[in-house]
């Protein structure tokens, strides 16, 4: 899941050096200047919502806060940047789900295969469990300035998925960032091949592999569905983004702007969530245009993949979920699904 959505677009920022902004009493003030590393292309809406919002923080701070993004990603993968933003060389970034959880272990949880599956839920999860995830990432040394929607994951493969024993006949290919969920889906039965997200097209073309999980927008830009044609409507997880900032670089931004900032953040956050879907709904029409056969899944057909994950959850608790934001998640779920 890792860097697949974000290539495309999937929903992150710096790279640099930092001005102090505090200054002795009486003098001009310094800008502060912070430098945002994003692995999205700028072309994109995830591109035009950042620098969107260096504008607007430049404006509400008179120049005080100078905002640098640098798209592309230009300053490296997410653990370069992750290296980079704690040794301040640059001050903040955008990082998917699998970079999140460089920074907490705990992130990684709202990914958890089949547990949060639609908007509606991912949406109240996160209202109101936000200050908590939030307090994992200030105590690694972070301030969360808007998390971000990079779409649902989902199975695109040569031959058509439907329940877990189609998958299981097929050659799964996966990154090897959570080695711990790759363990416990062999020891289920799945065929993975682990398989660098470079070489995903390479892999499909030759054979290595039959199957991916990627969001519908990357599908499509990568062209990957051209080879695995069938894509299950089954939402396996959802991708998260999040842009985050140093300390050193929040506290050093005059107090009197911060509620400012963090608003204007909430509010790329809004419109950034309103663009993933009209993106994820826009990739799929594209790709039915060029035989993309969708195979619709069923409530009892997805009670299976639930019941599937369900036999190895015990063993991924702790291990690769934390059990506390897991049970949080299910308490606020199950207020939903009454």
């Amino acid at each position: 899941m890792k860097k697949t959505f974000l290539t495309i677009a999937a929903f992150c920022f710096l790279s640099g050096v930092f001005n102090p902004a505090l200054t002795p009493l009486g003098a001009q003030q310094k800008t502060v200047t912070i430098k945002l590393a994003s692995l999205a292309p700028e072309s994109t809406p995830w591109g035009a919502a950042l620098n969107k919002m260096a504008a607007d923080w430049s404006a509400a701070t008179g120049g005080a806060v100078k905002v640098i993004v640098y798209h592309n990603g230009v300053a490296g993968s997410e653990a370069d940047v992750l290296r980079k933003l704690r040794l301040n060389q640059i001050q903040a970034a955008v990082f998917t789900s699998s970079g999140m959880n460089l920074i907490s272990k705990n992130i990684i949880t709202l990914s958890c295969p089949f547990l949060i599956r639609t908007d509606e839920e991912l949406d109240t999860v996160l209202d109101r469990l936000r200050p908590k995830l939030e307090a994992d990432v200030n105590r690694a040394g972070f301030v969360t300035i808007a998390w971000s929607k990079v779409g649902w994951i989902r199975f695109f493969s040569r031959r058509p998925v439907f329940v877990p024993s189609d998958m299981k006949s097929q050659k799964l290919a996966v990154g090897n960032d959570v080695p711990s969920l790759n363990d416990a889906f062999r020891t289920m039965g799945y065929q993975l091949v682990e398989t660098n997200l470079n070489d995903v097209l390479v892999s499909l073309n030759s054979g290595a592999v039959d199957a991916i999980f990627q969001s519908p927008v990357n599908a499509a830009v990568s062209q990957a569905f051209g080879i695995a044609k069938n894509m299950s409507t089954l939402k396996i997880a959802p991708f998260m983004g999040a842009v985050i900032l140093n300390q050193t670089a929040w506290r050093s931004i005059p107090e009197r702007y911060r509620d400012e900032l963090m608003q204007i953040g909430r509010e790329v956050e809004k419109q950034n969530n309103q663009n993933v879907k009209k993106m994820e709904d826009d990739a799929v029409a594209a790709m039915l245009k060029n035989k993309l056969v969708i195979n619709e899944c069923g409530a009892a057909q997805q009670q299976e993949w639930i019941d599937d994950v369900n036999k190895v959850m015990p063993q991924l608790l702790n291990k690769t979920f934390d059990r506390t934001l897991y049970n949080d998640i299910q308490d606020v779920l199950r207020q939903i699904r009454k």
